[in-house]
C-alpha cells in the first residue's frame, strides 16, 4: 500500500511523540508499504522568527509570509526540521531522503490569492512524482518540507496539510494520514468524531465549530478524497503506534474523514 503521512505540531516539537511517530512509519516503510512523510513546522518557525524579533499572523491558519519570513521558512523548515527527520527516521532504522517541495520540481507552487494578502503562501498548481517514485523503488523513504518553487521563480510556503493532499493526490496513495497534536475533529458537544462526512465540513465552519489550523486540514482532507485518495484519517501524534494497524485492523483514534 501507498502512505502519505503528514506530521506537525506536537509531533515534532516532543522527542518522546516523535520517536513514536518515526518508529510507526519505520514499522509500515519494513513492513513493505510505500510511505512519503509531509511535514510543517510551524511551532519551530515561529520561535525562529520570536528570536528575530518579527511577529508572525495567521489568517484561517495560513501565516501571512513576507520575503523575510519565507527565507526564515525555508531555512527552517527545509533545513533544520527538515534533517532533524532523516536523523529520527534513520535512528529507527529505515533509511530517508530529505526533500524540499522545489527539489526535483516535485511540486510547482503559485501564490494563493486571498484577501487580505498573505504576501508568499502558495498552493500546488502542479506535480511530477518521478522523484518520489525513483526514492520507493531504491527502498527509502523521502520527507518533504512543505516549501515548493513557484512557477514565477520564487520559493512558497505551502500549508503542509495542502501539500501532504497534493501528495497523496499525485502517487494515488491508498491512505492519508495527518498526525496531529490535537485526538481528532470535535463537534459541537466537544466530544470527538470518528466519522466525519466532507458534506458537515462548511457547516461546522460557518458555526465556528472548526477554526484556525483545523481548516486548511479539513480542506485538504476534502480535496484529497474528492481526488481519488481512498482513505483520510486525522490521528493523534501519541497513538502514531496504531499507524500500522490501519492496514489490518479497526483503529478507534483520531477521525475518519469520509466522502459520504
Amino acid at each position: 500500500m501507498r502512505f502519505v503521512v503528514k506530521l506537525g505540531g506536537a509531533g515534532l516539537e516532543s522527542p518522546e511523540l516523535l520517536k513514536g511517530c518515526v518508529k510507526a512509519i519505520a514499522d509500515l516503510a519494513r513492513d513493505g508499504h510505500q510511505v512519503a512523510v509531509v511535514h510543517g513546522g510551524g511551532v519551530q518557525l515561529t520561535k525562529t522568527l520570536e528570536r528575530l524579533g518579527k511577529k508572525s499572523d495567521f489568517v484561517n491558519g495560513l501565516r501571512v509570509t513576507d520575503a523575510e519570513t519565507r527565507d526564515v521558512a525555508l531555512m527552517v523548515l527545509a533545513g533544520k526540521v527538515n534533517k532533524q527527520l532523516v536523523a529520527a527516521l534513520s535512528a529507527s532504522g529505515a533509511t530517508a531522503v530529505g526533500l524540499s517541495g522545489g527539489d526535483g520540481l516535485i511540486f510547482r507552487a503559485r501564490k494563493k490569492r486571498t484577501a487580505p494578502d498573505l504576501g508568499f503562501v502558495g498552493e500546488i498548481a502542479a506535480s511530477d512524482m518521478r522523484l518520489i517514485e525513483a526514492i520507493w523503488q531504491l527502498g527509502f523513504v523521502p520527507i518533504l518540507s512543505s516549501v515548493a518553487l513557484g512557477v514565477d521563480g520564487d520559493y512558497y510556503n505551502v500549508n503542509a496539510d495542502e501539500m501532504a493532499a497534493s501528495c497523496a493526490t499525485a502517487v494515488k496513495a491508498d491512505a492519508l494520514v495527518f498526525l496531529t497534536d490535537v485526538p481528532g475533529v470535535k463537534g459541537a458537544d466537544g466530544a470527538v468524531m470518528r466519522w466525519l462526512s466532507i458534506d458537515q465540513i462548511a457547516e461546522m465552519a460557518k458555526n465556528a465549530i472548526i477554526s484556525g489550523g483545523m481548516l486548511p486540514k479539513l480542506g485538504a482532507c476534502r480535496e484529497a478524497l474528492l481526488s481519488g485518495v481512498k482513505r483520510v484519517r486525522i490521528l493523534p501524534a501519541d497513538a502514531a503506534r496504531v499507524l500500522p494497524d490501519l492496514t489490518s485492523s479497526r483503529v478507534v483514534f483520531g477521525t475518519e474523514v469520509m466522502v459520504a
